[in-house]
């Protein structure tokens, strides 16, 4: 079953077995590390380089691959068109949840059930900004979901080989498409990826002039221990380019207690420490920072689907509202309210982390698409 593919079924695995939702509410993300950190130390995997990423192998989507290449999927009745001149640079999010025993810290390019995740994640992320240009997504040994579970050497060590990867990948993508409009997309681990990326490969450097707009999705961003080194300000406008777009979805009651730990533990791209900073959060239905806007404002959200590879999936409009929260625990959080029914991927705490993108595919597509148009005009 397609459940299978995620950390989420092992959860609720766990809930089964201690019968009570109760208890999965009250002690998931505990849950989830005792399951999901690997056991085994670190070993270094065999490092891709860039000479290894002219390999069209090593790309999950580039737009001289065509049988394998998911990006260009669309949901059912979206209406197909010519991608715009920019470059798209997408990094997939974490796909590789082995059960601790077996795991190892890095996934291993052999893995077919990470991989076919990764893929997928393609289809319904990456998809979103074929209108914009062509989507370049490289493969790469990623960190393990645990990583992101626990502050030990082992797991700094898998994070900086993955990021290291995606540096060389990024590298060939310049080599490849050495002038015109470029958009960087990402989402939970390639968020963090390209967050470090973008203060490491884009800011001071020619490239930064070149960048539509940033889609740091599903990681904390900080308005000032991150931003002010990354080369690129945060957006402020639905029609600004050359600017950061971060947001996390939760529905209502929200607890994001586990991502505002993660967001106190990483240090920010300025060195200084993010805990108690203020939030980068962009409400994806409008593009601009810290409002709200009606369901009605929602052009589209990815719908279930009843296939398991998920191909049937149609877009719902006006399913869900969103604001950006503003007190408390939920400030900079995007709150999506009523928790929406989307399937059994949702998080502890009412984590919406893995529909960040479905939640507003036609919306990300429309934005990305506003943001070229301003780009290309000035």
């Amino acid at each position: 079953m397609a459940a299978r593919k995620f950390l989420y079924v092992v959860a609720a695995l766990i809930v089964l077995t201690l019968g009570s939702a109760f208890a999965y509410r009250m002690w998931g993300q505990q849950m989830l590390g005792a399951v999901m950190v690997p056991s085994a130390r670190f070993s270094e995997p065999n490092r891709l380089t860039a000479t290894d990423y002219a390999d069209r192998k090593l790309w999950l989507a580039r737009p001289d691959i065509s049988a394998t290449n998911d990006s260009t999927w669309l949901p059912q009745g979206v209406k197909r068109t010519e991608p715009g001149p920019a470059a798209v640079f997408y990094v997939h999010p974490t796909s590789y949840m082995a059960p601790f025993n077996i795991a190892r810290w890095n996934a291993s390019l052999e893995d077919e059930e990470s991989q076919e995740t990764a893929r997928r994640f393609v289809m319904t992320q990456a998809s979103a900004f074929t209108t914009a240009g062509q989507i370049w997504a490289p493969r790469y040994h990623q960190a393990h979901f645990g990583a992101f579970l626990s502050r030990s050497e082992d797991a700094t060590s898998a994070i900086n080989a993955a990021y290291r990867e995606v540096v060389a990948a990024f590298k060939v993508f310049l080599t490849e498409n050495p002038a015109g409009p470029v958009i960087l997309a990402g989402h939970s681990q390639g968020a963090m990826h390209l967050l470090r990326l973008m203060k490491n490969e884009v800011a001071g450097k020619e490239v930064a002039g070149r960048i539509v707009a940033a889609y740091l999705v599903g990681w904390p961003v900080s308005l000032t221990a991150d931003i002010p080194a990354l080369g690129l300000p945060a957006c402020e406008r639905a029609d600004q380019a050359g600017c950061v777009l971060s947001w996390q979805s939760f529905a209502e009651p929200a607890n994001p207690a586990a991502v505002l730990g993660a967001y106190g533990h990483y240090r920010g791209m300025t060195g200084k420490q993010r805990d108690g900073t203020p939030m980068l959060c962009i409400n994806p239905l409008t593009g601009m920072q810290g409002n709200a806007a009606p369901a009605k404002a929602n052009l589209g959200t990815l719908g279930p689907s009843i296939q398991l590879d998920g191909r049937d999936a149609r877009l719902i409009k006006g399913a869900v509202s969103a604001r950006c929260g503003t007190e408390g625990k939920e400030a900079g959080f995007l709150l999506v309210g009523t928790p929406p029914q989307l399937g059994p991927y949702v998080l502890p705490g009412n984590n919406y982390h893995v529909y960040d993108y479905a939640l507003f595919w036609a919306n990300i597509r429309a934005d990305a698409t506003k943001r070229l148009t301003t780009f290309l005009a000035q």
